[in-house]
C-alpha cells in the first residue's frame, strides 16, 4: 500500500450509510477523508472519530452537485499528498414524484450527484490505485437497480442500475492489476434518507423484516469487496426479491413492481 494506514475517501459522509462506513473503516484501522455538503456535520464526525480511534480525518466540503467538484476534490487531495486507496462512491437522493414535475435543473443535478461525480472520482483516482497495486471502490447501488423501474422517483433505478454495470466493468478490467470494485445494492435501510425525500410516512408502512442497520450494510459491503465480489445485495430478505424478480416474465414483475411501489413511492409533484 501507499502508506502505513489505508485511506479512504468516503462521499456523503454526513449521514447515515456514510457515516457508517466512516466508523467501521477507522475501527479497521484506515485513516480517512469525509466529504459532503455540511461541514459542520462532517466536523462533528471528524472529532468523534480523532477521539475513538486515533486515526487522521481529513475533512473536505464538497457539493457534488457542482460539476467541478470532483476535479477540485482531487486537486486537494493532491496538494495534501494524500493518496486514496479505498473509495467510497456513497453520495444519494431521491427526488420524489414523477418525471416531468420537477424542474430539469432539479435533474441535472441528480444525475451529477449519482451518476456523474462518482464515475469521474473512479476515473480520477483509479489510475493510482493500478500503480500502486492496490484499490478498493465501493459503489453504493440499490436493490433498486435489480427490479422494474416505479412511477415516481423516476431516475433513480435507472442511475443505480447504471451503477451495478459500471462496477461490474471495473472489476473485470481491474481485479487482476489488485483493485477491486463492488456495487454494494442495499433494500431499505435505517438513515435519514426517506426524511429527505419526504417519504418517512410511507416508508413506516413497511414491515421491521424489510429494514437493515446501516452498520450492518457497510459491514457486508466491506466483506463483498475484500473478496472480489462485483456486485453484492445486502440481506437475505433482499436476495431473495432479486432473484424472484428475475426469474419472472418481465410483464408480471412489472405490473407487481406497481402495485408494490405505489405503497413507498411518492408518485405526484
Amino acid at each position: 500500500m501507499s502508506q502505513a494506514r489505508p485511506l479512504s475517501l468516503i462521499t456523503g459522509a454526513s449521514a447515515g450509510i456514510g457515516t457508517a462506513f466512516a466508523h467501521d473503516l477507522a475501527a479497521r484501522g484506515h485513516d480517512l477523508v469525509l466529504t459532503a455538503r455540511r461541514t459542520d456535520r462532517l466536523q462533528q464526525l471528524a472529532d468523534e472519530l480523532r477521539e475513538k480511534h486515533t486515526c487522521e480525518v481529513t475533512v473536505l466540503t464538497a457539493d457534488l452537485a457542482d460539476p467541478a467538484a470532483p476535479q477540485v476534490l482531487c486537486n486537494a487531495l493532491t496538494e495534501r499528498g494524500l493518496q486514496v486507496d479505498w473509495l467510497i462512491n456513497n453520495a444519494g437522493y431521491g427526488v420524489p414524484g414523477t418525471f416531468v414535475a420537477n424542474e430539469w435543473q432539479t435533474h441535472a443535478e441528480f444525475l451529477q450527484v449519482l451518476l456523474t461525480a462518482p464515475t469521474e472520482l473512479a476515473w480520477r483516482l483509479l489510475p493510482g490505485m493500478i500503480q500502486r497495486g492496490y484499490g478498493r471502490i465501493i459503489n453504493v447501488a440499490s436493490l433498486a437497480g435489480h427490479v422494474p423501474g416505479t412511477a415516481g422517483h423516476t431516475l433513480y433505478a435507472a442511475v443505480k442500475a447504471y451503477m451495478i454495470k459500471f462496477s461490474q466493468s471495473l472489476s473485470l478490467e481491474n481485479s487482476a492489476r489488485g483493485v477491486h470494485t463492488c456495487a454494494l445494492c442495499p433494500g431499505f435501510t435505517k438513515s435519514e434518507f426517506h426524511d429527505v425525500t419526504g417519504t418517512r410516512t410511507l416508508m413506516n408502512k413497511l414491515p421491521g423484516f424489510m429494514w437493515l442497520e446501516a452498520d450492518e450494510v457497510v459491514r457486508q459491503g466491506v466483506a463483498a469487496v475484500e473478496r472480489g465480489d462485483a456486485v453484492y445485495v445486502t440481506g437475505r430478505v433482499n436476495r431473495l426479491i432479486k432473484a424472484v424478480f428475475k426469474l419472472m416474465p418481465d410483464r408480471l414483475a412489472m405490473h407487481l413492481s406497481a402495485k408494490q411501489s405505489r405503497r413507498y413511492r411518492q408518485q405526484e409533484g
